[in-house]
């Protein structure tokens, strides 16, 4: 399999996964602003959203979004135990998670992100996702992961987003749960590996 990944963006969540899982893969870094691959071929040509994480399977199929690529992959290898099996109620809130981090968090950030976001609209969008912070924080006390027992998917994409809350430095110093979270997933191993790979 090959990963279409960017460094620190929102690829590196299933990046983690695909560690996690023990599978086989490369990496393929795409410079977004120009849509162009290291051997400057044509992104659009492998993706046509022009957008990463992309995963292209051994057989051929590619597999976009962020959340659909770690669902595949938690599925296809169900001893990970990266979500639960269909029709158990903790992988729905996994689930629920997944969609909390991805509509929430991770599009609220895209602002921050942006050359064109008028300045004076910025803190409107800080103070919106530290409201939010709040409740990942308030969610995360007395637990270690943010889904259940054990590290799944949505941890792997909780971190990736939190670690943009650090470095467009949001006001985290009441959110006493966070930076223990942070170190926790950071200390795992397939974490490590991935941040390694990227350069982080």
């Amino acid at each position: 399999m090959k990963l279409f990944y960017k460094q620190g963006a929102c690829s590196l969540a299933p990046h983690i996964i695909l560690r996690e899982t023990g599978k086989d893969f490369t990496l393929e870094s795409v410079d977004l602003m120009k849509k162009r691959l290291a051997d400057d071929s044509d992104y659009f040509a492998i993706n046509p959203k022009g957008q990463i994480p992309a995963l292209l399977l051994d057989e051929g199929t590619l597999v976009t979004e962020a959340v659909v690529i770690m669902q595949y992959l938690a599925d296809s290898t169900p001893e990970s135990h990266l979500l639960a099996p269909t029709g158990d109620l903790a992988r729905y809130k996994t689930l629920e998670w997944l969609n909390f981090i991805a509509t929430e968090l991770h599009k609220g950030f895209t602002p921050l992100f942006r050359p064109d976001t008028p300045e004076e609209y910025k803190p409107v969008v800080r103070a919106a996702l530290e409201k939010k912070l709040h409740f990942v924080n308030d969610a995360l006390n007395g637990k270690s992961w943010i889904a259940g027992e054990h590290f799944t998917i949505a941890d792997a994409y909780l971190y990736n987003v939190l670690r943009w809350a650090r470095a467009v430095k949001l006001e985290m110093s009441e959110l006493a749960n966070i930076e223990p979270y942070m170190a926790r997933v950071s200390a795992r191993p397939a974490v490590a590996a991935a941040l390694a790979a990227e350069g982080l």
